[in-house]
C-alpha cells in the first residue's frame, strides 16, 4: 500500500522525464534541484523527512560510510526484494541514481 501512495506521488512528474526525454543533464542545476526535492519529500516519505530513518533505514553519511555510490544507486535503481523500497528504474537514469547516492554520502544539506 505505502508503495503505491509513493508512485502515485511520483508518477506524474517522472513519467515526463521517463517517457522518452533524453538522460538528464546533471549539470543543469534546476535538475539537480528537482533530484533534491525528490530526495527530500519522496525518499524521505520512508527514510524519514530529515533522512535519519523511519520505515527505511537512515541515509546520512555516517549510516552510509563503507557503502559503494554504485552499489547505492543499484539499490535506487532497482529497489530491494522484500522490503518496502520500490525500484526507481525508469523514472531515474542511472547517472542519476548514482548523483543522488553520491549526494546522500556526503550528505544533504537543508
Amino acid at each position: 500500500m505505502h508503495r503505491m501512495v509513493v508512485l502515485a506521488v511520483t508518477l506524474p512528474a517522472a513519467l515526463a522525464t521517463a517517457a522518452g526525454a533524453p538522460a538528464a543533464d546533471l549539470a543543469d542545476p534546476a535538475r539537480r534541484a528537482e533530484l533534491v526535492q525528490m530526495l527530500r519529500h519522496d525518499c524521505g516519505a520512508c527514510h524519514g523527512l530529515t533522512l535519519k530513518g523511519g520505515l527505511g533505514p537512515s541515509l546520512e553519511p555516517q549510516a552510509l560510510a563503507g557503502r559503494d555510490a554504485g552499489e547505492l544507486g543499484y539499490v535506487i535503481q532497482n529497489g530491494r526484494r522484500g522490503t518496502p523500497m520500490p525500484p526507481w528504474r525508469g523514472l531515474l537514469s542511472d547517472d542519476e541514481a548514482r548523483w543522488i547516492a553520491e549526494l546522500l554520502k556526503r550528505g544533504v544539506s537543508r
